[in-house]
C-alpha cells in the first residue's frame, strides 16, 4: 500500500486508518453525495410528496418541453452534460451558485446535448438540477431535506456540508500544508458537495445497500456485474463504495494519489472478499 493517507472497513475488515488517515474526522465524500439525493427522491415518491417522472418544470422555472424527468437526472439520462456551463480548473464550482443554476434552468432546451430517456451520461449538472427540484418540491433547504428522508432514519449524525474546520480532515500540498478543498456548498451541493467521518460514509453504504434499512437502492448507485458501487473524487479526496450481492461490501477513502487508485482498490478489495 503507498503511503497516502487510507481509510478501508468492509465485512470482514476491521476499520485501518493509515499514514494519518482518520476515521472520526470529516473529509469529503464528492459525488457520493449523490446516492444521498437519489435515496431522498425515492423517499419523497414514495411518501408522495413528488413522482419519479415529474417533469423539471413542475418544480423548477426550467426551459419547457426538454422531456427531463426526475427520473431522468437521477439515472444519468437526462441529456445534461457532465459539467455545468463557465467550470473552472481552479475550484471549479465556486461561482456556480442559484443565479448560475436559474441562468442554466432559463437555457435547459439549449443545453441538453441528447434527447431524454435514452443515453447515460453520467451528469453532476443533473444533480444539482435534481437536488434543487427536490427542495422546491419540500420547501426545505438540501440538508434540511436529506436528514429528514436518509440520514436520520439511517441514524447517521456526522455528515454535513458545513463541518467544523478543525474537526476536518484535509489532503496536504508538497510542502506539507493542507491543500484548499474546492467550494461545493452552492448549487452543486447535491451532487457532490457532503463531508462526512468515514465511519459515516460507511454506515450509508451498509444502511442503503447490506440492510436494505430504506428499501431498494436508488438508481444513483452504479452496477457492474455483481456489484453495486459509487465512488466520488474532489480535491485531494477520493472514496470508493460497494457492495456484492450476498451483502459483503467495502469502503476506501483516500487523501491524494488518484481517484483511479481509490477505485481499483476498493474493487480488488471486494473481489477478494467475494473470491
Amino acid at each position: 500500500m503507498s503511503r497516502t493517507p487510507t481509510f478501508i472497513l468492509g465485512s470482514g475488515l476491521a476499520a485501518r486508518a493509515t499514514h494519518g488517515h482518520d476515521a472520526d474526522r470529516y473529509v469529503q465524500i464528492g459525488s457520493l453525495t449523490k446516492v444521498v439525493t437519489g435515496t431522498a427522491l425515492v423517499r419523497m415518491a414514495q411518501a408522495g410528496v413528488v413522482e419519479l417522472d415529474d417533469p423539471v418544470e413542475r418544480w423548477l422555472p426550467a426551459a419547457p418541453g426538454t422531456g427531463i424527468t426526475l427520473r431522468n437526472l437521477a439515472d444519468h439520462t437526462s441529456g445534461l452534460p457532465r459539467l455545468p456551463p463557465g467550470v473552472r480548473r481552479r475550484d471549479p464550482y465556486r461561482s456556480f451558485d442559484e443565479t448560475a443554476l436559474l441562468s442554466v434552468l432559463r437555457d435547459l432546451d439549449r443545453i441538453v446535448t441528447a434527447p431524454a430517456g435514452q443515453d447515460e451520461e453520467y451528469s453532476n449538472l443533473g444533480y444539482a438540477v435534481l437536488g434543487a427540484a427536490l427542495c422546491a418540491a419540500a420547501g426545505l433547504p438540501y440538508e434540511e431535506l436529506i436528514r429528514g428522508h436518509v440520514l436520520d432514519p439511517l441514524g447517521i449524525d456526522r455528515m454535513t456540508a458545513r463541518p467544523p474546520a478543525e474537526g476536518r480532515l484535509l489532503a496536504t500540498g508538497l510542502w506539507g500544508r493542507p491543500l484548499k478543498p474546492w467550494t461545493m456548498t452552492g448549487a452543486v451541493l447535491p451532487a457532490g458537495g457532503l463531508w462526512a467521518t468515514p465511519t459515516a460514509a460507511a454506515r450509508l453504504l451498509t444502511g442503503l445497500l447490506v440492510d436494505r434499512v430504506l428499501g431498494e437502492p436508488a438508481p444513483s448507485w452504479q452496477r457492474t456485474g455483481g456489484v453495486t458501487w459509487h465512488n466520488g473524487a474532489t480535491r485531494g479526496a477520493s472514496v470508493f463504495a460497494g457492495a456484492l450481492t450476498d451483502g459483503r461490501w467495502v469502503l476506501v477513502h483516500r487523501l491524494g494519489g488518484s481517484p483511479e487508485a481509490t477505485d481499483r482498490m476498493g474493487a480488488e478489495l471486494l473481489a477478494r472478499r467475494g473470491a
